[in-house]
């Protein structure tokens, strides 16, 4: 028994349980409907305050019915009282007599009036309808119990037989037997003794009518409510349809859909809405083709001045090339004039490289060549590249790579030249301090970090770092000779990988750039395994939207493809 009982009370839980689930399902359903449906949300506020509407005049009429009801049953019932009292106190004068004798003539003066009333079917007695009339000789001195009575006496309240008994006339409304009746009484006054009359008027008829009318407003509220809320989802949906549409149409416009238009029916203000909007389209796109036929001019000018530098650059080089090898020959000031413009002839061809690689870039045609391959090797080249240059700055670079394989689906050209360009920069802005190459990976992606120690940035840099031919200082005297352009073709490249590209730095406390790419193609890679700012950044203030006094605010940037360098 006990294991059963605990079954039924296990079973009763998890019952209790799947409908709580259940309603909160629901709730939330209902919320994300609200929020999201103007229609739904207009529909329900006009049904709830309709509701209340409809539910305050449909209990004033009732009430008002009501009231009307019986007041009505209780002029008939004192203008039915009045005659009834007549008829008793003609059968009832003189001497009433004692107990049997007494009740005697109260039955024969109930029956003369039962009888009578249904002879003389006059308005009064129509009106209040049919009623059990009651004869008592009371005494508000004595008991009930002692009362000589004839008719239903029991059905008779107390508290009216009270008043009734003092001489005066009284109304009450009781329940007896599951009925309930409008009881009338007045005192008899044609015999010795104090006698009492009582009508008693089922309310039956007038509850039935009540009913009646409850239920015809029941139905009727039903049906006006939901013709309310039928017309309001119609006038709503026709309001909002038009502007869901402009909704559609405005997200594929900005999906690349630039000749999507809305259709213009009628003159009304929708219609009006859909004008501007076909017309605010319509500049719009003029204005993207323009700036589109614009940049594609501009690209196509950098590549063909690229292409076109490339020939008398080449001379120029074979010409310079040959007097940077008789420079010995020369005096002093020429060699080294002749040095000078072998080193500028080489930044000048990384120049005409990288201008030609973001033009690709911008054009969209280049390609990611992407294979599965160890990342590890490719970090040890970037830095064998960079130590000649970290080794004049008297900077060096610290490795920090795991001892397992890090495979991951990328384009090795790509990521060398990123880590290249990374590596530079922190050895030019290093100020001979470290520089810390951090290689870590996690399920979904890989990410790399270049630290440095040097200048920093100052806030808000760090937003500005990929921007083209930007510089944090051009008043620094740089190591690497960069063109401008190499943390612009950075973000690039981590792009096309489907990565990112992030920069932190305080000043006077160093910089970290972050490269985050996933491990195969098309997939996102998710969260980075590296935090930035890196683990040994300093502790962060108290928190300020803006600190103007540029040496800590916290800055970490996630770079977009509109932001290079």
């Amino acid at each position: 028994m006990r294991q059963r009982l605990a079954s039924f009370g296990w079973s009763a839980i998890a019952l209790a349980r799947r409908a709580a689930t259940y309603g909160r399902r629901k709730v939330v359903a209902f919320g994300e409907l609200w929020r999201h449906s103007v229609q739904f949300r207009v529909t329900v506020s006009t049904l709830a305050l309709s509701s209340a509407v409809v539910f305050v005049l449909g209990m004033v009429l009732q009430n008002q019915i009501t009231e009307r009801l019986m007041d009505t049953k209780e002029r008939a019932a004192i203008a039915q009282l009045q005659v009834v009292v007549q008829t008793a106190e003609s059968e009832l004068v003189g001497d009433a007599g004692q107990d049997e004798a007494l009740r005697n003539r109260l039955n024969n003066a109930i029956k003369k009036i039962t009888s009578s009333s249904t002879a003389t079917q006059d308005t009064a007695s129509s009106a209040a309808g049919a009623f059990e009339p009651v004869l008592a000789a009371g005494d508000p001195d004595e008991t009930s119990e002692h009362a000589v009575y004839a008719g239903p006496y029991d059905k008779v309240p107390g508290g009216l037989r009270n008043f009734v008994e003092n001489n005066s006339q009284a109304k009450q409304i009781h329940t007896a037997e599951g009925i309930t009746y409008l009881v009338v009484g007045t005192p008899v006054t044609t015999t010795t003794r104090p006698l009492q009359l009582y009508l008693l008027f089922p309310l039956t008829t007038e509850q039935n009518t009540v009913a009646t009318v409850q239920n015809t407003l029941l139905v009727g509220c039903l049906v006006l409510l939901l013709l309310l809320a039928g017309i309001t989802n119609m006038v709503t949906r026709q309001v909002v349809r038009p502007v869901r549409r402009a909704a559609e149409a405005a997200e594929r416009f900005a999906e690349g859909e630039l000749d999507r238009r809305l259709d213009v029916v009628g003159e009304d203000d929708l219609a009006k809405l859909a004008l501007s909007y076909n017309e605010m389209a319509a500049s719009i796109q003029r204005q993207i083709r323009q700036l589109e036929e614009f940049g594609q001019l501009q690209r196509r000018f950098t590549s063909d001045v690229s292409h076109e530098l490339r020939t008398p650059l080449t001379t120029v080089r074979m010409a310079a090339d040959v007097l940077h090898a008789s420079r010995e020959q020369f005096p002093a000031g020429l060699a080294r004039s002749t040095e000078l413009l072998v080193d500028e002839l080489d930044r000048f061809e990384t120049l005409l490289g990288d201008l030609l690689e973001i033009s690709k870039l911008d054009a969209g045609v280049e390609e990611l060549s992407a294979e599965l391959i160890d990342v590890r090797p490719i970090a040890r080249r970037a830095v064998e590249q960079v130590k000649v240059i970290a080794g004049t700055a008297g900077s060096d670079i610290e490795l920090d790579l795991p001892e397992e394989e890090v495979t991951a689906e990328v384009d090795a050209r790509r990521v060398e030249r990123i880590l290249r360009n990374l590596l530079a920069n922190a050895v030019d802005h290093g100020e001979g301090e470290p520089v810390r190459l951090r290689l870590v990976a996690s399920d979904d992606a890989v990410a790399l970090t270049v630290r440095d120690y040097g200048v920093g940035l100052r806030a808000g840099e760090a937003e500005l770092v990929f921007n083209r031919f930007w510089r944090a200082d051009p008043s620094r005297n740089r190591r690497t000779g960069g063109t401008g352009l190499g943390l612009a073709i950075s973000q690039e490249d981590a792009r096309l990988h489907g990565g990112t590209l992030d920069a932190w730095g305080e000043l006077d406390r160093g910089s970290c750039f972050r490269l985050t790419l996933p491990r195969r193609v098309g997939e996102p890679p998710g969260e980075s395994p590296l935090p930035l700012p890196p683990e040994d950044a300093a502790p962060a203030r108290a928190p300020e939207p803006v600190q103007r006094n540029g040496h800590a605010e916290l800055t970490v940037t996630v770079v977009e493809h509109e932001e290079v360098r």
